[in-house]
């Protein structure tokens, strides 16, 4: 929210630092960046690499990154590496690097280098524990190309939130010797009830990404054939994933395991509108705002220590929309009693600092450079962990932690409250998926002396 012409506890104490107003930031160029996709293979060898090869440098000459091709392992020099922002495995099959060539690459990795594992990537290296990891997993068994439904778990991810949420296509669709949910990020799986060969007893990842060692990393299990590099989604789905390891788009890669949906794209049962305006609800299981100044809160029900997750969209190119997340406030259909008595994290990357995306609007600005370098731009998605614990509140965007802050004050608590999502006002329009909670151990409700750092 902006400030208005209503006085409110807490933000009139806020002090307004006049000239200090945050523009919107904006992630690496991928222009930037220089890929390099590698082709190897020492084992069964895919027909479709040359599709893949072309496919990626069209990709690259559309979204503004070179990318350079070889089949050659003597490309994995430490020299070498330095040149790229990612290393694409491209159908490679068993083992295609000696010791060499692994340390160096293990060492580009280290130092932050990126990862994208394509189809039969999960085929290479079994002796070598860092691949192995890096991977995510590795191939065990496929059956028979077959139309299948892929069902799309993250919605703010690059490479899937231009995705439906049960996405049909076919494929070959391997089976792997374990399961990566615990290790990384999953992005997609498998229905394994919409096709035959399934053997991951109904929990099939296909796509994940993960920060490993340093470095980033990107796996799809789709590409096996000619047509995928062809398919307008998969192109989509496969450039999310080489933005994400470039560095030119920024995604929460952290394992997620454990969270329950309170909106999941279909239905709004529990939620209640608190004042003027609304939100639509769309096709492609988005909530956008419109009108206001409101708040559509979860009245099913409180919460007290939680991990929040939810992803949101500024809808204008200037990132001047306005909208934010309000947390540990009593049942009302006012939304007033939301800003007089929780706490509002902000969305909004033109304001003052601790009223800007990521403040605890009117008391903490954001780590302003670390939010800056993890913000996706106007247009992107973005997802925040409002993490609770106590009166303890912190805030992760896109897996960075931007905000640690402490209640002090005997007329808020955060120890038992609801959560709500803001509709700001006319032109404010930010959009919100995939709103989910996991509840955590109960905290010491006990107000502290002093706020956290």
């Amino acid at each position: 929210m902006r400030a208005t012409g209503r006085l409110t506890t807490g933000v009139a104490g806020a002090a307004l630092l006049l000239g200090c107003v945050s523009a919107p930031a904006t992630s690496q160029p991928a222009q930037e960046a220089r890929v390099l996709v590698f082709s190897k293979t020492a084992g069964f060898r895919h027909d479709s690499i040359p599709d893949g090869v072309a496919a990626v440098r069209q990709l690259g000459e559309t979204a503004g990154f070179a990318v350079d091709t070889t089949e050659d392992a003597g490309a994995f020099t430490a020299s070498n590496l330095r040149r790229y922002a990612a290393v694409v495995f491209l159908s490679t099959t068993g083992d295609v690097l000696d010791a060499a060539q692994q340390s160096a690459f293990e060492g580009y990795i280290r130092r932050g280098g990126g990862y994208v594992g394509i189809h039969a990537a999960a085929d290479t290296e079994y002796d070598w524990a860092f691949y192995g990891g890096l991977a995510g997993a590795y191939f065990q068994s496929h059956p028979a190309i077959q139309p299948a439904t892929v069902r799309v778990e993250d919605r703010a991810h690059p490479a899937t939130s231009g995705l439906p949420q049960a996405w049909n296509r076919t494929d070959e669709w391997y089976n792997y010797r374990s399961n990566p949910r615990e290790r990384a990020h999953v992005l997609a799986s498998l229905d394994e009830s919409s096709y035959t060969g399934g053997t991951m007893h109904g929990d099939h990842p296909i796509a994940w990404c993960q920060t490993y060692q340093g470095g980033r990393a990107f796996y799809t299990g789709g590409g096996h054939t000619k047509e995928s590099y062809a398919e307008p989604a998969f192109r989509q789905h496969l450039l999310g994933g080489i933005r994400y390891a470039i560095g030119a788009a920024q995604a929460d890669c952290r394992p997620e395991n454990g969270y329950r949906a309170l909106f999941d794209g279909t239905s709004v049962d529990g939620w209640r509108q608190a004042g003027p305006g609304s939100f639509t609800r769309s096709e492609d299981g988005t909530l956008t705002s419109s009108g206001g100044m409101g708040l559509l809160w979860y009245a099913a029900s409180g919460f007290s220590s939680y991990s929040l997750k939810l992803d949101w969209r500024m809808a204008g190119a200037s990132g001047d929309d306005n909208s934010g997340v309000f947390v540990g406030f009593p049942p009302s259909d006012d939304p007033w009693s939301a800003v007089d008595h929780g706490y509002e994290i902000q969305i909004d990357a033109t304001d003052v600092p601790e009223k800007t995306t990521g403040a605890i609007y009117g008391f903490r600005s954001a780590d302003l450079k670390k939010r800056d370098r993890a913000l996706n731009p106007p247009g992107e998605w973005n997802t925040y962990e409002i993490r609770v614990e106590g009166e303890r509140l912190r805030v992760w965007l896109n897996g960075v932690k931007i905000n640690d802050f402490t209640n002090t004050d005997p007329a808020r608590s955060l120890t038992d409250g609801h959560i709500g999502i803001q509709n700001h006002g006319a032109g404010d329009q930010v959009a919100f998926r995939n709103i989910r909670i996991k509840e955590l151990p109960a905290q010491p409700s006990a107000h502290p002396a002093a706020q956290g750092h």
